[in-house]
């Protein structure tokens, strides 16, 4: 009925043709929204122009920047971000004549979205990023995920190794378990969640734990992008861009959903770990020391991946992308470079 009468007001105040090119943009299908393009206009930093593949009934948007015929980066975002997230980064890979892949999260971004909170799951999400890989046929690339980034990049990395020279990760994890372990420990998680209850976004921020993240952006009726941005590292100066995706609550099924989803995968998760038990190419493990969210996260590689290194870089938080962009982009053309690394790096979080 609320959507009838909003479409009968638009009748009324719009001229027609205004009116069906907005359906267009807007609704491509009942139950998955499209942002409209205007939304994204003039960024901050951000001229590269966008790329689409189709896989299935859902149009994926992704950045392609640098010689076709370059060596590859993959670069996967984590949530409520998309591949804005790498605007620090991207410039710098480019200087060094690589080629960017940049590819957005269903429900993020300039890719489509579901309306429906239950479309989307973990699996869902591998699947379809694996479809872009495979649509792109990137080989020899190097993977670098953060958040949502590494536990959907790793699986796809996970089910065609093969495809990747070099895996990178920073502020991440692949959950996991076995056994019973492996059944029970999603649904105590649920169990927690509800037990934490609703919050505001003050009383998140002045307790900041993974758990209650979870909690928060569960029961929460409208996730506040820009201001969740703004205190786990985004520039205020960018919030906008972070909303840009989301022009009202209708797009933000996958925002709030998918904190919850993080622990529904540890069985399969734990088989994707025989794959970086015996991996034997080059992984560094870049987690920052300011992150309330995966701290001591970075462990779990260290002592599972034989070949791990690990360089912790100071002075950043949870979105590292944003903290110190420039300074992981060259931690990491080095280490592509095969040259020696330092035990530690330094976030310079200043503003252009």
């Amino acid at each position: 009925m609320h959507e009838t009468i909003r479409r009968t007001l638009a009748l009324l105040t719009l001229p027609a043709l205004a009116f069906t090119a907005a359906v267009q943009t807007e609704e491509v299908r009942p139950g998955v929204l499209r942002t409209p393009d205007a939304r994204f206009e003039s960024l901050p930093d951000f001229p590269y122009a966008p790329n689409y593949v189709q896989v299935g009934d859902i149009r994926l948007h992704y950045i392609d920047e640098g010689p076709t015929d370059a060596e590859t980066l993959l670069l996967i975002h984590g949530e409520p971000t998309w591949s804005y997230l790498f605007r620090k980064m991207i410039p710098v890979f480019l200087d060094a004549g690589y080629r960017v892949v940049a590819p957005d999260l269903v429900g993020f971004g300039r890719s489509d979205k579901f309306t429906d909170e239950d479309a989307y799951s973990y699996p869902m999400q591998v699947d379809y990023m694996l479809k872009v890989v495979r649509a792109l046929d990137l080989r020899n690339a190097t993977f670098f995920g953060q958040d949502w980034g590494g536990l959907v990049g790793l699986r796809v990395v996970a089910a065609e190794p093969d495809r990747f020279a070099r895996v990178v990760v920073s502020n991440t994890g692949l959950p996991s378990a076995t056994g019973f372990q492996g059944w029970i420990a999603y649904p105590l998680f649920k169990l927690a969640v509800w037990w934490e209850g609703e919050m505001t976004l003050e009383e998140l921020a002045a307790n900041l734990t993974f758990p209650r993240w979870v909690a928060y952006s569960y029961h929460v009726e409208d996730l506040p992008i820009g201001r969740i941005m703004g205190f786990l590292g985004g520039n205020p100066g960018v919030v906008a861009a972070y909303e840009a995706p989301f022009p009202d609550q209708r797009y933000k099924a996958a925002a709030q959903i998918m904190p919850y989803l993080v622990p529904s995968q540890l069985r399969e998760n734990e088989e994707a770990w025989g794959v970086f038990e015996s991996w034997d190419k080059p992984f560094l493990v870049a987690f920052t020391d300011s992150d309330p969210i995966t701290r001591g996260g970075e462990q779990a590689f260290l002592s599972r991946v034989p070949v791990a290194q690990n360089v912790t870089i100071r002075g950043a938080g949870h979105f590292v992308q944003e903290d110190a962009g420039p300074e992981l982009a060259g931690l990491m053309v080095d280490f592509m470079r095969g040259r020696e690394l330092p035990d530690e790096i330094q976030a310079d979080r200043i503003e252009p």
